[in-house]
């Protein structure tokens, strides 16, 4: 019998390692629009529970750098490469450009399906051209696609430039509601799907808190919304972003409404995590949280919180995103704060490396491999990271060279010492003339990356009709 039980262990010994080496499942949640101090854990009146639990299970990311704007952020969160070697710099996809991310470009769904996930799905915005059906996100290695193509659309109507842009895979879908509650509902349901024997990947890519600002009653109400008081902005023709002008979703004021849509998407992400724990693969899941730049700063909606600036901007709080990192299964420690400085275009080739993949990239990565900082085998790494439009970082170091960006009233190149000087106070260039003769030498190979196609301006829309339910024929 002893012998029996010897074989039987030996026999189980592969199973046992294989499943101990099993991929984990990898599902990254962002948010569109989310301000630094617009969330619980950095003290924010906004109440977000389920961000808050998941910082204390998982590791905050204390510096974690994004462009200053959408679809750059995109760019290098799918493809581990600065946005501007695609032609997409400063500005988003507007709904009447033939603009799109470069398909010779490796996106990571294609990268993790060659590492065995099988299931890789988008859920929510995709923004990365929509032109033909070269840039559809099925053609880009996911599996699935539910959400809609364009930014900005309508919560209640999904409606964008007069026709509605919310799909299911390649054809228009039915499904009516909010799009934050879609969304999740969504993104449950497939967890429901996925969960096996096979690693899946999920991209929960949220449109909230974005404008046009709009939230169910039952959000509102949570913050004090009376009906019986006029709202904010109801007027004719319609809100930006929005399609009808009767001011649906609509609170007493914009930070009202703004908050509801923080709350609602706050709770969207609790279900995703309770549908990870009821299939039992929560520990087994690794699940990254981040807003894709600063709040937008309009009227009185998102907060900056002791940052200086907002999206569109190079200060720390139009690029430097609210971002959380859970993987028990990993031995990563929960409620722990990392300091190094890391961001969107480190997670592709982080993910590589988690998901065993052995091939080389096809193109070359600026992004680094960061997990050993993660898990604590490494130390901080000090590295430069790009910014845009003249910005970088180095160590505890940043520049932004004045290119004329009236927004950010410069008034001359700038150096910052971060930390201590997080909000950026004290320019203490003329102190450091070598950091900045440094940087500013550092900073010129990254300015002068060019693609051979880059993305026009937002306007004009010089006529434009949208198709049919936003439904690409165009090959």
């Amino acid at each position: 019998m002893k012998r029996i039980k010897l074989l039987c262990l030996i026999l189980a010994l592969p199973v046992f390692l294989a499943a101990q080496q099993k991929k984990p499942n990898i599902i990254i949640i962002l948010a569109d629009d989310l301000g630094w101090g617009d969330v619980g854990f950095h003290g924010s009146g906004i109440r977000t529970p389920n961000l808050d639990q998941l910082a204390r299970e998982g590791v905050e990311l204390t510096r974690y750098y994004t462009a200053p704007i959408c679809s750059p952020t995109r760019v290098g969160l799918l493809t581990g490469r600065y946005p501007n070697r695609s032609g997409i710099r400063e500005t988003t996809i507007p709904p009447w450009s033939d603009f799109g991310l470069d398909t010779t470009e490796e996106l990571l769904p294609q990268m993790l399906a060659r590492s065995g996930y099988i299931h890789r799905a988008i859920i929510g915005k995709w923004h990365l051209g929509h032109a033909s059906l070269s840039y559809h996100p099925m053609q880009r290695g996911f599996t699935h696609f539910y959400g809609h193509l364009n930014g900005a659309i309508d919560y209640f109507s999904q409606m964008r430039e007069g026709e509605r842009d919310w799909h299911n895979d390649l054809k228009p879908s039915a499904d009516t509601g909010y799009a934050t509650e879609l969304i999740t509902r969504e993104a449950v349901k497939c967890i429901g799907a996925y969960a096996g024997d096979a690693p899946f990947f999920m991209y929960v890519a949220y449109n909230a808190p974005h404008g046009p600002f709009q939230a169910p009653e039952a959000w509102l109400k949570q913050y004090g919304y009376d009906p019986a008081k006029p709202k904010y902005g109801k007027k004719k023709p319609a809100d930006p972003g929005e399609e009808t002008g009767d001011g649906l979703g609509h609170g007493n004021t914009i930070r009202q409404t703004y908050a509801a849509m923080v709350s609602c998407m706050d709770d969207g992400i609790g279900q995703i995590m309770k549908a990870l724990k009821d299939k039992g693969i929560d520990e087994h899941t690794i699940v990254l949280f981040h807003s894709d730049n600063g709040a937008a700063g309009s009227g009185n909606s998102g907060s900056h919180g002791s940052l200086r600036g907002y999206k569109f901007d190079e200060w720390e709080g139009g690029v430097r995103a609210p971002a959380l990192v859970r993987w028990k299964g990993g031995g990563l420690k929960g409620g722990t704060r990392i300091d190094q400085v890391m961001g969107y275009v480190d997670i592709f080739p982080t993910l590589k490396a988690i998901a065993g993949q052995q091939e080389a990239a096809k193109k070359t990565l600026d992004g680094l491999n960061l997990w050993p900082v993660l898990n604590g085998s490494a130390g901080k790494l000090d590295r430069e990271f790009y910014l845009g439009h003249g910005a970088l970082l180095s160590g505890d170091w940043k520049l932004i060279l004045d290119q004329g960006r009236p927004n950010m009233k410069l008034n001359g190149d700038v150096l910052f010492r971060i930390p201590p000087d997080d909000a950026e106070t004290e320019n203490v260039r003329a102190a450091h003339p070598d950091v900045y003769k440094r940087l500013k030498a550092a900073v010129a190979p990254y300015e002068a990356i060019r693609s051979k196609k880059e993305i026009l301006s937002k306007g004009p829309k010089n006529g434009f009709v949208a198709p049919k339910d936003w439904q690409i024929t165009k090959k």
